[in-house]
């Protein structure tokens, strides 16, 4: 999410800003009080995130104590074929050069699987 990042990350809860491009939801539910006008949502990518069980099993730690095996776990989930097809549409779109933007509801971004997910995006293109 430096410079040089193929992929963008914005709240959804921010305006739209030009130059966002695709604008990619990344987030399994729908954010609450966000209208699909304000979101300007263009691709609704629910099946790159992490599954229901993982994220109750995160989510019931606060204390953060949880985030490196959420990570490991989450990394795990987007090699399952569960996750492939999906994972292979988002750096399709990248790889169309055109920018990217994952948009995410959640309030700590840095601690959230959207990270996770930029980095294993920018790898795939790295690599393939």
């Amino acid at each position: 999410m430096g410079s040089g990042t193929a992929v963008r990350v914005r709240r959804v809860y921010d305006p739209p800003q030009e130059g966002d491009g695709i604008r990619v939801l990344v987030d399994r539910l729908w954010p609450r009080g966000v209208s699909k006008e304000h979101a300007a949502i263009d691709v609704w990518a629910r099946d790159v995130t992490p599954s229901k069980e993982l994220r109750t099993w995160y989510h019931e730690d606060r204390t953060g104590a949880r985030y490196d095996d959420f990570v490991d776990r989450y990394r795990t989930e987007l090699g399952d074929p569960a996750h492939t097809r999906a994972v292979d549409d988002l750096v399709g779109l990248v790889r169309e050069g055109r920018p990217v933007t994952l948009v995410t509801a959640v309030k700590d971004v840095a601690a959230s699987h959207v990270p996770v997910l930029v980095d294993h995006v920018e790898h795939t293109l790295g690599h393939r």
